[in-house]
């Protein structure tokens, strides 16, 4: 049955620390549940978490699921394992990380990503006692999975929304990282937005990779040419829904001096983005350490979710973020992003997820 809930704020700084080799994979951190008992009736290992591509230190949809992870590994007091990505793997690659995990007695066990919708089906049925998330995906049915999915077109639309607001040039830009279903709904709601502010806005758009495993969400390079190519057309707003590549994004941009606008996690606050961070006017945010949080949470309740679990405007799932004090000063920008997220609440506005 569909649950919703409200997803937990999860902070987003991380700490990048030493990857080791381990199965399938690399692991980034093992702890075990021995040195770290729960005082609940919980008996699981720990919590489980498979990234996606990119891995952690992305500064971005990764590392947001990292920072929940964390978070419940500290308040519940329960172990946890980490595995990293390997490049060019396989759907069976992934099977065999979630297997290891679950066999391992870690509970939930929780994908990162779309891609892992195929893995997630498969071992969930092997391991019916385990309770699995999958973010990002919904088409998964069990009793034991839940689909940690998101409205990212509502925060997207607040991006668009920002962005047209900034502009000097009446010109802005949308870089995807791959061209898929979920990143439309990305650009769905960041033109939507644009245009409730200015109809006739002129607004790039480019897909780095047809698919995932060409790198579109791992290539810091692929994102710098792309934002330099729509800043030399003049765009000077880039907003990016690109993970790791998403990075390359906000450094050609802040050395061109237009504003970027981040994804995911608060991308202003991320310590591997610091020279950057004065050309951050705002991120799109996707509480995806809450999602990780929640389920964890609910495991150890006893009362484990399943089915969709959504996050929106509404419940906090979603958002944008203001740290940039340079975005805070634009109190016309800022008004207009406040009155935008109410009517979407409201039910005002609704988001359109295609074009």
């Amino acid at each position: 049955m569909s649950r919703r809930t409200r997803f937990s704020q999860a902070a987003v700084a991380v700490s990048v620390i030493a990857l080791a080799a381990v199965g399938c994979g690399k692991s980034s951190t093992d702890t075990s549940s021995d040195s770290k008992k729960s005082s609940s009736d919980y008996s699981g290992k720990g919590i489980g978490l498979a990234y996606d591509i990119g891995g952690k230190g992305d500064q971005s949809f990764n590392d947001a699921a990292y920072a929940g992870f964390q978070k419940a590994e500290t308040e519940f007091k329960i172990g946890g394992r980490d595995i990293e990505p390997q490049d060019g793997e396989s759907d069976a690659d992934k099977v065999q990380r979630l297997e290891q995990l679950a066999k391992s007695g870690y509970n939930p066990v929780i994908g990162v990503g779309f891609v892992y919708a195929p893995a997630v089906k498969e071992v969930a049925a092997k391991y019916p006692k385990v309770t699995f998330g999958i973010i990002d995906d919904e088409q998964d049915k069990a009793a034991n999975i839940a689909d940690l999915v998101f409205h990212e077109e509502q925060s997207s639309y607040l991006a668009g929304v920002a962005a047209a607001k900034a502009t000097k040039k009446n010109h802005i830009g949308f870089i995807g990282g791959v061209d898929i279903p979920l990143i439309h709904k990305f650009e769905a709601g960041f033109d939507q937005g644009a245009k409730s502010v200015n109809p006739s806005i002129k607004i790039e758009s480019q897909y780095l990779t047809q698919t995932p495993q060409e790198g579109g969400f791992a290539s810091p390079d692929k994102g710098k040419d792309a934002a330099a190519g729509q800043i030399e057309k003049g765009a000077d707003v880039l907003y990016h829904a690109a993970g790791l590549s998403g990075q390359g994004v906000i450094s050609e941009a802040a050395s061109k001096k237009v504003w970027a606008i981040g994804v995911d996690s608060d991308q202003y606050a991320q310590s591997s983005l610091a020279k950057y961070k004065d050309w951050i006017l705002g991120s799109a945010l996707k509480n995806v350490g809450g999602a990780v949080y929640d389920l964890a949470k609910s495991v150890v309740d006893g009362k484990p979710l399943s089915g969709v679990v959504r996050g929106d405007l509404k419940s906090g799932g979603v958002g944008f973020a203001d740290s940039n004090p340079k975005y805070k000063a634009m109190t016309d920008v800022v008004a207009a992003v406040d009155k935008a997220k109410q009517d979407i609440i409201d039910g005002k506005v609704t988001v359109k997820t295609t074009q």
